[in-house]
């Protein structure tokens, strides 16, 4: 009789193979016991499916083919972590004597780059999948793929390179196109520009842009956080208040502001989610693409992505005024004409939420007004002035014990805002911005003064991030 440790070790890549066939449903766990039981031993890969196939369990011999390309993939790292022919009901939990060490944070995703070249398309795209995930679970917020360089991940806005390996065109052409619809595909190879969101497995989606340099393609991979955070959970709990107060308007300009990678996309999510769970209203969105999916609540919500439901912001824009909303969201205003329909349709009786790149409140004014030719200005300053609601420019800073921390700029449009706007006179703006704490205004200067005050930051992040010298020189 042949003892249980005797017993042929079934091999990884069967194990794998069983396990994702249950789990894609082609065939069940009853099924696979059966067949072991009737093969014996260890048998092989190819054994296990033709004997599927002969005994008329599964018919799509291509389903098979691709399942066991990515099961050879998987088992590269090993086997699964529990037996696919055993169900979780019926696993015996071994007996723990010592207390099990809590596992750290997961490291940084690996891959084999340099196996590119000898992976088919169903490999490859199955470990493009299982990258995108690896670094989620790390933490980091993108994934760069680029010819002639090391791929590499950012993480708390610091670069931290995953291979040695240095992508060729080719490799890194494959590796961008893999997961791509034939139309992408030919829509890139002919413009060598795409936007797009990508859903693997919901509710894993990422923002993706691919592009071509000198030396070939590139490919950006932007993490969009599963769970939609409250604006209290992203850092604005001193400026709950204000915001829901900028948001109760029924018509009127919202804007957030910010750099790249300051988190505006991902405050504006969290805006509409509450305005999604507190108001009966009709929300109109426009992206490029459309990262965060917000299922109707207390809303109806629609969203349209740019070059896939409609031509432009523009376009967008203005179909949307005879759409009976109640509130629009831009992704981002870019142009004269989108700005343009953005200020009209805040102007008529709309809630208008919109991103611009932009640093501080001054700055955002100027940018959104000077777009404008000069026949226009005189117009354009009296309608903002009027229609706009209020500004918020924020940026994620190094946090002294790790991560990042929300600093925040907030322009609140009052009477006094509201004449300066009008005249021109924007370099004002600082100065009723200070004075103006009662209506919920703040300085960036002088938060990240408060941060660095409550220890949330380093005094080398607060002296490269404060420009006011009165402020810097207590920090010294």
């Amino acid at each position: 009789m042949i003892g249980f440790a005797d017993r042929p070790a079934m091999k990884p890549d069967v194990l794998w193979f069983v396990q994702l066939g249950i789990d894609q449903g082609l065939f069940t766990r009853a099924q696979c016991v059966k067949i072991k039981a009737k093969l014996g031993g260890a048998p092989s890969m190819l054994d296990f499916a033709q004997t599927l196939i002969d005994e008329e369990l599964v018919t799509g011999v291509e389903g098979l083919e691709k399942l066991a390309g990515l099961a050879a993939l998987q088992a590269q790292k090993g086997p699964p972590a529990h037996d696919p022919f055993v169900a979780a009901a019926e696993r015996v939990q071994p007996l723990v004597l010592h207390a099990p060490k809590k596992s750290g944070p997961a490291g940084p995703p690996t891959f084999a780059f340099d196996s590119v070249a000898r992976m088919d398309d169903a490999q490859l795209g199955a470990g493009v999948k299982e990258l995108l995930g690896s670094t989620v679970r790390y933490g980091a917020s993108d994934l760069h793929l680029c010819t002639g360089r090391r791929p590499f991940v950012r993480k708390d806005r610091v670069l931290t390179f995953i291979s040695e390996h240095t992508l060729t065109a080719e490799e890194a052409l494959r590796l961008n196109t893999v997961l791509l619809t034939p139309e992408q595909k030919k829509a890139f190879l002919e413009k060598h520009d795409l936007d797009y969101a990508l859903a693997i497995v919901e509710p894993e989606r990422y923002r993706v842009n691919l592009m071509v340099h000198k030396e070939g393609s590139a490919g950006s991979y932007r993490m969009v956080a599963h769970e939609i955070k409250s604006m209290n959970e992203l850092g604005f709990e001193k400026h709950l208040d204000t915001l829901k107060r900028l948001l109760s308007y029924h018509n009127g300009l919202v804007l957030i502001t910010g750099p790249v990678g300051s988190g505006k996309t991902t405050t504006l999510a969290s805006m509409v989610a509450y305005l999604n769970e507190t108001r009966k209203d009709h929300i109109i969105t426009v992206e490029d693409p459309i990262e965060v999916v917000q299922k109707a609540k207390g809303c109806s919500v629609t969203q349209r992505q740019v070059g896939e439901h409609t031509n432009s912001f523009f376009t967008a824009l203005k179909g949307a005024l005879r759409e009976d909303p109640d509130i629009i969201v831009i992704g981002e205003l870019r142009d004269l004409e989108t700005i343009e329909m953005a200020v009209s349709a805040a102007e008529t009786g709309h809630l208008v939420i919109g991103t611009m790149h932009t640093s501080d409140a001054a700055t955002t004014l100027n940018r959104l007004l000077d777009v404008f030719p000069a026949a226009q200005q005189t117009q354009i300053r009296a309608s903002v002035a009027e229609s706009l609601r209020g500004i918020i420019c924020q940026r994620l800073l190094p946090a002294k014990e790790g991560g990042l921390v929300m600093a925040v700029e907030i322009l609140v449009n009052n009477v006094a805002i509201s004449n300066l706007v009008r005249e021109g006179k924007t370099t004002g703006l600082r100065n009723t911005m200070e004075t103006g704490l009662r209506d919920g205004m703040c300085l960036m200067d002088n938060v990240i003064f408060g941060l660095f005050q409550e220890g949330k930051v380093s005094k080398e992040t607060a002296l490269a991030s404060i420009s006011n010298r009165v402020l810097r020189a207590k920090i010294t």
